[in-house]
């Protein structure tokens, strides 16, 4: 299916004490330009994610972000032996002290001991790694999904409207090629009257030269080809349209075809009408050109 070159995803999960965000967004570009933003400390990701994304897209500037934090609180709470056995040694010293003196203190209990500073403290874990990258690569799995959907979709309604423009574009060469009648009739007065005040104006006048000059005139302002060429275009649109791949490029380059035979166009009617048609055919042709830019 074709594919838009603007597009966004986003996707949420969590393993363990981890909880993440991912978003992925696209825009017009002539070719593919990934930029990726990820944590290096996940093995393998950025790679990985590259690789689904070059698998998926074929054009855009995409860019992809990860955000994860991790939560403190999901460790469990430890003992610091070291610091208990200072903080004993510490009330210890003060009982004895205290009875030196002569006096004699309550007894100590188990949370006075755990209040003391570095005691208590939250326990914290060697993370796996490998766990986090594999869950973050199949959610990443499951935003290209969504992404590239969306891509389509917005695709497709491209495809939709790139259709009726071209429908447009086919009655407006229809209705050029029935009003050359009316303009050969209206060119031939024409060369006629002019003809008349160049004999009027000189008696000396080479007949063959005058049918030359006459022949060379009327071969400049044929659009017979340019039409011709115009319903070409069309088709070849047609076909790149009905197709799967990605045909934005052609496209694109189709649509300065079709601009150049409506620019041609215009400069040979020498007929209102005729000209008025060609203005609209750039018209639609120029409103065809943007979206073609949108496509893969």
């Amino acid at each position: 299916m074709h594919q838009s070159m603007t597009g966004f995803a986003s996707a949420q999960g969590a393993l363990g004490p981890h909880s993440w965000t991912w978003d992925i967004r696209s825009v017009n570009a002539k070719g593919l330009d990934i930029k990726l933003r990820v944590p290096d400390w996940v093995p393998g990701l950025e790679q990985a994610a590259k690789k689904r994304i070059a698998a998926s897209v074929t054009r855009g500037n995409v860019s992809a972000t990860l955000r994860i934090t991790r939560s403190e609180e999901a460790g469990g709470l430890a003992v610091n032996a070291a610091a208990m056995e200072q903080a004993l040694l510490a009330m210890a010293q003060v009982e004895d002290l205290a009875m030196h003196h002569g006096l004699t203190l309550a007894p100590s209990r188990a949370a006075d001991i755990l209040m003391v500073r570095g005691v208590l403290e939250t326990e914290t874990t060697e993370d796996d790694n490998t766990a986090l990258a594999a869950q973050l690569i199949r959610d990443f799995d499951t935003l290209v999904e969504n992404f590239v959907a969306m891509r389509e979709g917005e695709g497709a309604e491209l495809a939709r409207i790139l259709t009726e423009q071209l429908d447009r574009i086919e009655d407006l060469v229809a209705q050029s090629a029935a009003v050359l009648a009316n303009r050969a009739e209206a060119t031939r007065e024409a060369l006629h009257q002019q003809l008349a005040r160049v004999v009027d104006a000189d008696l000396n006048v080479d007949p063959q030269r005058v049918a030359q000059e006459l022949a060379l005139i009327a071969v400049k302002a044929d659009v017979t080809e340019e039409l011709d060429r115009l319903k070409a275009h069309v088709a070849a649109a047609r076909a790149l349209i009905a197709s799967n791949a990605p045909t934005g490029r052609k496209l694109d380059f189709l649509a300065q075809e079709f601009n150049r035979e409506a620019n041609t166009l215009c400069s040979k009617s020498q007929h209102a009408d005729l000209t008025a048609l060609g203005l609209e055919l750039k018209a639609v042709i120029e409103q065809m050109r943007e979206q073609v830019q949108n496509l893969e």
